[in-house]
């Protein structure tokens, strides 16, 4: 911990320093023209042109000797060499540097790219501007620290230190993207429903609990978008989904975390049967090496043993549909779906239940569960039981799970891989 505060202590120093020449050491502008990575795709045209360009980043290493330094310059894009010349800078500028620049700190440099003897592409400044003085220097080791939750407390240092890292997140974020795209191409409609609500409802989960001091009472975090989506089927859209952040106060391990991201889709004169075409087509396309054109099909009752429910979907590797899953408060009898793949719970899907009559009695059956303490039992909403007396059309839905999704595309090891600020445990 003191060598901690003898280099924080040295670069408030060199914070002062730079100060006292009249810089501003967090300054609010760039004059960035490139990209790194833009640098060097259109190396030969800028640096046949000898264009002048400016590039800004994280100083990511420097090696130097006598009159002359190489750093790497990292941003969003990627790195890039520069070489520092004191003849080119000139001494002062050169010397301060030396004295005053680290490994962490944010530049902006500028100058002429060319090609240095081992043909490595390289930017040779003209001049540099601090950006950003960091105070605390990066770890030297991280990846393999013995304590992986710091990795998740300390995200910010997780992405700086690990490319790997760094690359699950925009694959996700691509997911994210190509699911958003199929879906628009098929005519479903992304809405937004209530996160905060009177009642929670859609799935069977322990809700969190909170309160709205401006009119005095409770209300729970949403544990699923379901009853909030068929409304808009009552209302007339006729293909609805959501991405969005659904809470359950259940246990934490390798396949849950307290919130999480889910797809929530439906669409109306559909049934089970044609959701599982509609799903082997969107996963298909998000990636052909894991999810095949057709999917593997159980029926649930045949590999239920020995009533272990979840090591026996564990032992499933092929993108499967296990069928007439019993139980489900919220569809039709015997037309629910669930879809396991490599061992990881995806999907759940059915046919929706449309029959006021019968969606109550679902209800009440429920109800009588959670008078005999089930706190995951669902509760009797008597408003969507209205809006269901209205009238809704034949209609099917389907949830994926985003962050097992993205660990099952991506190199993440578990849920908290996948989640950018996973719930962690303070210290």
């Amino acid at each position: 911990m003191s060598n901690i505060n003898e280099i924080k202590k040295e670069r408030l120093r060199k914070l002062e320093n730079i100060c006292k020449l009249g810089m501003d050491p967090y300054p609010s502008k760039s004059k960035r023209t490139h990209s790194c990575n833009q640098a060097i795709e259109d190396f030969e045209k800028l640096s046949s042109n000898k264009d002048e360009i400016f590039l800004t980043g994280r100083l990511r290493a420097i090696r130097g000797h006598g009159g002359s330094v190489f750093i790497h310059l990292e941003d969003g894009s990627g790195k890039i060499q520069a070489y520092l010349k004191k003849d080119e800078l000139g001494g002062e500028k050169y010397k301060f540097f030396h004295n005053n620049i680290d490994i962490g700190d944010f530049i902006e440099i500028n100058g002429i790219l060319f090609l240095t003897k081992k043909e490595e592409k390289t930017l040779l400044v003209k001049d540099y501007k601090i950006l950003s003085k960091s105070l605390v220097s990066l770890p030297e080791k991280w990846h393999g620290i013995k304590d992986v939750e710091e990795r998740f407390r300390k995200r910010y240092l997780d992405l700086i230190m690990n490319e790997e890292t760094r690359n699950i997140f925009k694959k996700r974020s691509e997911i994210i993207k190509k699911i958003r795209e199929f879906l628009d191409d098929n005519n479903f409609t992304e809405v937004e429903t209530p996160i905060l609500q009177t009642l929670y409802g859609g799935a069977s989960a322990k809700p969190f609990r909170t309160h709205l001091n401006a009119l005095n009472m409770d209300l729970y975090l949403r544990v699923a978008p379901e009853l909030y989506l068929k409304r808009l089927l009552i209302g007339g859209y006729e293909r609805v989904f959501e991405i969005g952040r659904c809470f359950r106060n259940e246990g934490m391990d390798r396949e849950h975390n307290p919130d999480f991201t889910m797809l929530e889709c439906y669409a109306a004169y559909w049934d089970w049967e044609d959701l599982m075409k509609f799903m082997e087509k969107m996963m298909h396309q998000l990636d052909p090496k894991i999810f095949p054109e057709k999917w593997d099909k159980v029926e649930y009752q045949d590999i239920i043993k020995n009533n272990n429910e979840k090591e026996n979907f564990a032992n499933i590797k092929n993108p499967t549909f296990i069928l007439h899953l019993p139980n489900i408060p919220l569809c039709k009898r015997g037309e629910a779906l669930q879809g396991i793949v490599n061992g990881v719970e995806l999907i759940k899907a059915f046919t929706e239940q449309n029959n006021p009559i019968e969606q109550r009695k679902s209800f009440e059956e429920q109800e009588a569960l959670r008078k005999k303490g089930d706190e995951e039992a669902q509760v009797l909403d008597e408003n969507f039981l209205e809006a269901l007396e209205y009238g809704m059309p034949p209609a099917a839905g389907f949830g994926i799970g985003i962050d097992r999704l993205t660990i099952l595309l991506t190199e993440a090891k578990n849920l908290r891989e996948s989640i950018l600020f996973p719930f962690m445990r303070p210290k």
